[in-house]
Parts: C-alpha cells; structure tokens; sequence
C-alpha cells in the first residue's frame, strides 16, 4: 500500500512502530494485512509531540516546507503542506452543490486552529467567494453577509441557527441556500428546522485536522461518503477487530498523504458501515455518520476539550479542590460548558474569584465555559472529570 510504503521511507513514527510489530512493509498488500500494526490513537499525539517536537516524528518533509503550522486543542500540533485544499475538503463542497457562482461565510476559527483554513481551501477549489467570518461577533457577521449576498455557509449547524435567528431578530434576511456543517451534532430536529423555517438546504461534513476530509453527505443524505484514497476501518475498541455488520466502532485512517502520512491513526470517533447502496448512485462506501467518542476528549462548539487542558488550567489553583466540566444542550441545540468547582478546604470562591477562573478555563480550552461553585461533596471523589449530558 503507497500510505506504508511512504510512511515507512519518510516518518519515523511509522518506520518505529512496524518496526516494534516485526512489519515488514514486503508484508503489507491491502486492507487485511494492516491488521498486525498497532493502531495510533490521537489521544497519543500530545505526550507524542512533546518527547518528538514538534510533530512526534510523523512529517515526512522538512518543517520549512510546510504552509502553516497550527496548534489544536490537545494541544496537538498540525501541518499544512504547501498546496491549496490540502484537507482535500472540496469534495464535500462540491457535493453540497456550492461552486462558483457562491459567496460562502466561513465561521470557522482562522486563529491557531486549522478548521477555518480547512473549509477556506475547499471553498477556494471549489471556485466559491469567501467570507473569513471566524468565529463569533455575530451581529458583524450577519451584516457582512447580507451586504456581500452570501449564498452560502460553512460552520457548526448550532451557529448557522444562530446567525438566521439574529438577522430575523434585526428585520434583515439571510440569502443562504445551502450550508456544510461539521465540528458539532447535527440533530434531525435542527436540520428540518434550518431547511423548513429557514431555506437552508444544510450537507454534513466530516474530517478532522490530522487526516482531512473523511466523509460527507451527498444529496441523499443518508450517510457520509468516503473519499478515493482514504483508506478507513471501523475497529471495534478494545480488540480492534473490525466491526461487523452495522456494529459501531472507531474510526481508524490510513492516508497516503505525502505530508503527513497516517498509518492505522485512530481518529477516537465512533461509526459504522452502511453497506446499503446509496440512492444518488455512488459506489463509494459510507459511514452512518457520529456514534460517539473513544478517547478522553469531547468536542464542544466544534473544538475539542480534553480532562488535560481543564487540570493544567484548574489543578495549580490553591483554592480549587475538585472540579467537573459538564456538557449540556441549551436552546437551539447550541453547546453549553459549565465547570462546576468545589472550593478547597477552608478556601472561599467570591466572584472575582470565579470570573478568573472562567477566563483560566477559557484560555486553555479554547470554548467559553460558565463556571458554577457547589457545595462540598457534590462531586464525586471518583467522578470523571469531563462529563457530556448532551442527548
């Protein structure tokens, strides 16, 4: 398979880990014979990174080639190669029937993160008209594009319903047909809501920073379609074994990225196989779409937040004893993170005190979080740390 062959020659991590598996690449044919090299979860990559900075070993150019480099939550470090759509997003915009008759508002973030640059290339390949809305300021965004006519956009579906909402609220109308969303659920209330009130005729992607786009909705919108090249499990936690039927299991990637190749890179989220053909004609295969997690992190408003980030942002305060992140649904299907904190023995929380502690919160996980003080003993000694009570 080229990703081996190419991640053996050029990434360290690769060559390191057929190499502890006794895998010779002479060995390694097709999707079956991957199956004796351990899978890399993502969960992995921080500590990864920071014995191997930047990249823990698994570039295969020389950093100085590199576009961008971008720090995800995690923190996780990602490149970008020297060319245009180097997620290769274009697919899914295509498939969402944006071209280059439309102005599209990016509402991902451009700073740091690489979601906005992720979705602008594919919108770019696409021949699509840009917006850089980012993220928030929404009242700016609305007027940016009614002004610019924008037919088009790209961003969590919570924050598109946001965007209709306000501009409803203000008098003015948003012209925007069709939309691809990613980063968050995409409940099917939301969806009829956004198409029926609303006009939006709204596409999933999904993709993720290390490896790119991963799948996306066609017209039928009945499951995500894996693009050519990629070369995806469906391996059920803890054995590994590949998941049967319409059994759920993590997504594993194996990509022949020249960049950044990937082999048997376990994303930590959860699908399965639809083997049903899908009513648009395509024979590509698809994943029913998200299941869930793996790993320790949960995405909260399109980023992912870690138990990590929340202890190197709460743990060095004196007068924090335990605290416990928790994950909730507010109106509109919108993300809400409230960190409830328990203050340490004899030590008091007063409001300065928590207005400091939210902002803490903030910087390290990148998602506005409430902050909650409760009484001691309200969360329990062995209680996980990061909690997602969404539906």
């Amino acid at each position: 398979m080229d990703a081996v062959r190419h991640g053996t020659t050029h990434s360290a991590e690769i060559a390191r880990r057929l190499a502890g598996a006794g895998v010779s690449v002479a060995d390694v044919h097709g999707v079956a014979d991957l199956a004796g090299i351990p899978v890399l979860a993502k969960d992995d990559l921080p500590a990864l990174q920071a014995a191997d900075p930047p990249f823990g070993g698994m570039l295969a150019v020389p950093v100085a080639s590199l576009r961008r480099v971008f720090r995800s939550p995690g923190p996780i470090n990602d490149p970008q190669g020297d060319h245009g759509d180097f997620w290769k997003m274009a697919s899914a915009v295509r498939a969402a029937g944006l071209g280059a008759d439309d102005v599209v508002l990016n509402t991902f973030s451009y700073h740091l993160t690489p979601g906005g640059l992720m979705l602008d290339g594919g919108l770019r390949a696409a021949g699509c008209t840009v917006i850089p809305g980012g993220v928030g300021n929404t009242a700016a965004q609305v007027e940016i594009a009614c002004a610019a006519g924008a037919t088009g956009y790209t961003g969590t579906p919570q924050f598109l319903l946001t965007l209709l909402e306000r501009a409803r609220d203000q008098g003015r109308e948003l012209h925007f047909a069709r939309a691809v969303v990613t980063g968050a659920p995409l409940p099917p209330p939301l969806r009829t809501r956004l198409q029926h009130e609303f006009g939006v005729d709204v596409y999933q992607a999904y993709g993720t920073a290390d490896a790119g786009m991963l799948g996306y909705e066609c017209e039928a919108k009945d499951g995500w379609h894996v693009p050519r090249r990629m070369v995806i499990e469906v391996l059920v936690p803890g054995d590994d074994r590949p998941a049967a039927g319409g059994e759920a299991g993590q997504v594993v990637v194996t990509s022949p990225n020249e960049v950044y190749p990937l082999v048997r890179f376990g994303t930590g989220d959860l699908s399965a196989w639809d083997r049903e053909p899908c009513r648009c004609g395509r024979s590509s295969p698809r994943l029913v779409g998200f299941l869930g997690r793996v790993g320790e992190g949960v995405k909260v408003k399109g980023m992912f937040v870690h138990p990590r980030e929340l202890a190197a942002a709460l743990a060095p305060e004196p007068s924090v004893g335990r605290y416990q992140a928790v994950v909730t649904e507010g109106d509109g299907g919108q993300d809400v993170l409230t960190v409830r904190i328990e203050a340490a023995p004899g030590r008091t929380l007063d409001a300065a005190s928590v207005t400091r502690l939210g902002a803490r919160v903030r910087e390290a996980v990148k998602v506005r979080a409430g902050v909650a003080v409760v009484g001691a003993g309200t969360i329990p000694e062995d209680g996980p740390v990061l909690v997602d009570a969404r539906s």
